[in-house]
């Protein structure tokens, strides 16, 4: 096989995702205007299939065991401005406008809090 065709996922044009034992890929999102890490989640083909047709956010609950839109009952969806895929196609990066907290607990990202050696604390995000 030669080198070409052996390295197409990594390399290549053609979307063809790495998808874990149960099906999903690690989504994670970012702020469009800050650059700020606002969720983790995870995509099943269905979710990224929808991402990308409707340019808004959509994620596999594995709790839940379902498919979700982002900000569904909240109201605060993630409009997608860009998709990109890590190069073995196994971590997805979504740029996002969010309309409101990305948190289902009210806060704009859910990093915020720090680790330290005395235990979490508390950043402005």
């Amino acid at each position: 096989m030669d080198k070409e065709a052996s390295n197409s996922r990594e390399t290549g044009r053609t979307l063809d995702p790495k998808w874990g034992a149960a099906g999903l890929i690690t989504a994670v999102v970012t702020d469009a205007a800050t650059g700020q890490v606002l969720m983790l989640a995870h995509m099943n083909a269905d979710a990224l299939a929808l991402t990308v047709e409707t340019s808004v956010a959509h994620f596999w609950s594995r709790s839940r065991k379902s498919l979700w839109k982002k900000g569904e009952t909240s109201g605060n969806i993630l409009k997608v401005v860009d998709i990109r895929i890590d190069c073995d196609q196994d971590a997805v990066w979504i740029i996002a406008r969010a309309a409101g907290p990305a948190c289902h607990t009210g806060e704009t990202s859910c990093f915020y809090r720090r680790v330290t050696a005395a235990g979490l604390e508390r950043i402005d995000t």
